[in-house]
């Protein structure tokens, strides 16, 4: 890997996400070499990767290079690799590109899709974990639009303009949103030859209510919203199929779609050649200790998604969302300078800073402790955190102007087929 040797321990951090990064920054400085793998060259705000898939934004508005972040220290190194094996015995870790030893390793892998063992979902529906795939959703969009102008079957044009979302928690909901403008704001004007009335968006959730997560009232306000724009919203609705385009569900309802959109889970991302018995099986996550260690080790951290750390607050461990990690990421870089210091490390306590999701223009909720509120004010507070959140300047800045002048015309000004869409499951793939 031409990783210079050094008289500094290393720490190598697999995954560059929020946790990763997180980790990463608070270490700069400090006495240790740091060394981040990755299979991808950026970090991606992964929030808002419904917007690019939906045309709202460029992709290069929420991903950032990772050297980049990385170039602020002389003892901080990156590889593109994807990660074979760890062997905790021998303190190494395997790579496409090599092997490379560790004092103290680091996994913040996150999550990947969970289709729950539905093999004809995960073989035939899109989802969305990653700049590649938010384009190819993108792409798979405006091509079914572009097909619908000109079929003359009028079946196969209900398929495609018939767009069908499962889960709605945040990413479901959020879609569905963006989908239901795209509809209202746009489609009249660039598909004058169609009837925006024949395109549908469904939103299916297994649960009785949208946004599981959230208080009931953000979840009424949030069904409310939904729609208000157009959106069909199914509760207590799982999904039991789909193919040869029919989603079919448990209540007897069938869709017949071309896009048919999983957003309804996600399960951990772990590496092979850890004992067993750190993974916990069901959520496929490593069964960490209050200092983030796995189970079973002591020089082996697991941060973000793919921890499980269990307490009386949360019995099922934290919640798979950006906060989490980013305070994990934070705490243990404090925690691994104890440990070179021969200190006591501290145990990790997390604070719930709050739940939020978009609706559309205008449209937000939010639950912020015991403050509950959805609406304009709601959706201002939900565009300055994620705009707080984003990783570098001309990244906030581009995102910024991006949002005012789709706010002012009404517009998405990133409607473009840079690629042909193409169902492979070698494309789709998630796991970080």
């Amino acid at each position: 890997m031409n990783i210079p040797n050094s008289e500094l321990p290393r720490v190598i951090i697999i995954g560059g996400g929020f946790a990763g990064i997180s980790v990463a920054k608070k270490l700069f400085d400090k006495k240790v070499q740091l060394v981040m793998l990755d299979k991808r060259n950026y970090h991606t705000f992964q929030p808002l990767l419904y917007q690019v898939s939906t045309s709202g934004l460029e992709p290069d508005s929420i991903a950032y290079p990772l050297r980049k972040i990385l170039n602020k220290s002389n003892n901080s190194f990156f590889r593109l690799a994807e990660v074979d094996q760890i062997n905790a015995d021998q303190k190494e870790v395997k790579t496409n590109i090599g092997t490379l030893s560790y004092d103290y390793l680091i996994i913040a892998t996150g999550s990947k899709t969970n289709f729950f063992g539905n093999e004809n979902v995960e073989k035939n529906a899109v989802w969305m974990k990653s700049v590649p795939q938010a384009l190819n959703l993108r792409s798979l969009i405006l091509e079914n639009f572009e097909q619908a102008t000109i079929t003359d079957n009028v079946e196969k044009r209900k398929a495609l303009l018939n767009f069908v979302i499962a889960g709605a928690g945040p990413t479901g909901v959020e879609l569905s949103g963006a989908l239901a403008e795209l509809k209202n704001h746009i489609i009249s004007k660039d598909y004058k030859d169609l009837n925006k009335e024949e395109i549908q968006v469904h939103l299916l959730e297994g649960e009785d209510l949208v946004l599981p997560p959230m208080s009931k009232k953000s979840s009424a306000n949030a069904q409310r919203f939904l729609e208000g724009l157009g959106v069909h919203v199914h509760t207590s609705t799982f999904v039991e199929d789909y193919k040869n385009n029919i989603v079919t569900t448990n209540t007897g309802k069938q869709f017949n779609t071309e896009t048919f959109i999983w957003s309804a889970g996600v399960t951990g991302a772990p590496v092979k050649g850890l004992q067993a018995k750190a993974i916990v099986e069901k959520a496929n996550r490593y069964e960490v200790n209050a200092f983030n260690q796995i189970k079973g080790y002591t020089d082996v951290f697991a941060i973000g998604d793919i921890a499980l750390m269990q307490n009386e607050d949360y019995p099922k461990g934290h919640p798979m969302v950006a906060q989490p990690a980013i305070q994990q990421g934070e705490h243990l870089a404090k925690n691994l300078l104890r440990l070179l210091n021969n200190e006591e490390m501290k145990p990790f306590s997390y604070y719930d800073k709050g739940t939020m999701a978009t609706i559309g223009r205008n449209k937000a909720v939010v639950d912020l402790g015991k403050l509950k509120f959805g609406g304009f004010f709601a959706w201002f507070i939900w565009m300055f955190v994620h705009l707080w959140f984003l990783v570098g300047f001309r990244n906030r800045i581009v995102t910024f102007f991006n949002w005012v002048y789709s706010y002012v015309n009404y517009d998405r000004a990133a409607r473009l087929i840079v690629r042909p869409f193409k169902h492979k499951k070698v494309e789709m793939s998630d796991t970080d």
